[in-house]
């Protein structure tokens, strides 16, 4: 074809109308920004890849809360309940510590009382005790509870479910196995908390009484229950805390990079050395708990009399 003269000339034939070439249009990203994430957890997310120095800090900044940003429920729900378990972690370093440890390194439940009252006003005050245990478990929970809901809403949405036969179609997001634990330990923890702080301020309107001792006298009036009982509390525990301590740190075996070599075996890896630790702190924790204090036998005195008096709050247990 002959070449208008009153237009540019073409270098090339085939580059179209003012030299500009006709290329094949490219797919547009259609994911929502908020549905990037790589993964539940935070520590896979996106957020620093392809940073500069400069936009790294502002970044910071927005993280030190001088400027919010642009981030969705899901990001304030996963740190919240990041931030929360960290708190968290401080008391039951302590609480493993006078339970378990002291006990086993002094074996006597009356030396490792006087440990527990020297500790207690430090965890167990009108300050630190909201701020180290109340607060901090009260938002890891409700948290990990929103977040699952608020997927549960984004999935409806995202798939357009209106009836509730649309949604019934529709799963919920998955729940891994840590999350179980997590939420096979609210009622473990719950009962705990209910028999050594609330039902001692309820009956007798102080827990001035309650120590190991207390305990023991429950171990020796319930054996079944209390073994039973203390056992999967801790080894439910335990497991939740160490996996999810893994997976904040990156070192989950479903995070495991899809470029590493040998993925399969550090996936392994991994999951013997989570478990490995989860079975030593389980066993550190049972050996004080059980092998000492579980073996003291009952509270003599009039001691013993108002632990039993607070036993037979129970439901169920205490009519047996």
């Amino acid at each position: 074809m002959d070449a208008n003269p009153d237009l540019p000339p073409v270098e090339d034939e085939e580059a179209g109308v003012m030299g500009l070439l006709e290329v094949d249009p490219s797919p547009v990203e259609q994911t929502p920004i908020e549905y990037k994430e790589k993964s539940y957890f935070p520590d896979q997310q996106r957020d620093g890849e392809g940073e500069t120095e400069e936009t790294r800090g502002v970044r910071r900044m927005n993280t030190l809360g001088l400027r919010l940003g642009d981030h969705g429920t899901a990001w304030w729900l996963l740190r919240i309940q990041k931030y929360s378990s960290y708190t968290f972690t401080a008391f039951a370093a302590l609480h493993i510590t006078n339970v378990s440890i002291i006990p086993l390194a002094t074996r006597s439940v009356l030396e490792s009382n006087r440990y527990l009252l020297l500790t207690r006003p430090y965890y167990q005050s009108a300050l630190t005790e909201p701020l180290l245990v109340g607060i901090p478990l009260v938002a890891h929970v409700t948290s990990g509870i929103a977040l699952r809901l608020w997927r549960r809403r984004q999935a409806l949405q995202r798939y357009g479910a209106e009836t509730r036969t649309d949604k019934r179609t529709i799963p919920w997001p998955q729940l891994s196995g840590t999350s179980a634990l997590g939420f096979a330990l609210v009622p473990l923890a719950g009962f705990h908390v209910w028999t050594t702080r609330i039902l001692p301020l309820y009956a007798h309107g102080d827990s001035s009484l309650i120590n190991l001792n207390y305990i023991s006298h429950g171990f020796a009036l319930y054996p079944f229950v209390s073994f039973t009982g203390f056992t999967a509390l801790v080894g439910v525990g335990v497991w939740h805390f160490v996996w999810g301590a893994a997976k904040w740190m990156g070192f989950e075996p479903s995070q495991v990079k899809s470029t590493e070599d040998q993925k399969d075996l550090v996936r392994k890896r991994r999951r013997y050395v989570i478990n490995g630790v989860s079975a030593a702190l389980t066993t550190l924790w049972l050996a004080g708990g059980l092998g000492i204090v579980g073996k003291d036998g009952k509270m003599p005195g009039w001691v013993g009399k108002e632990f039993e008096e607070l036993y037979k709050y129970l439901p169920i247990i205490g009519r047996w």
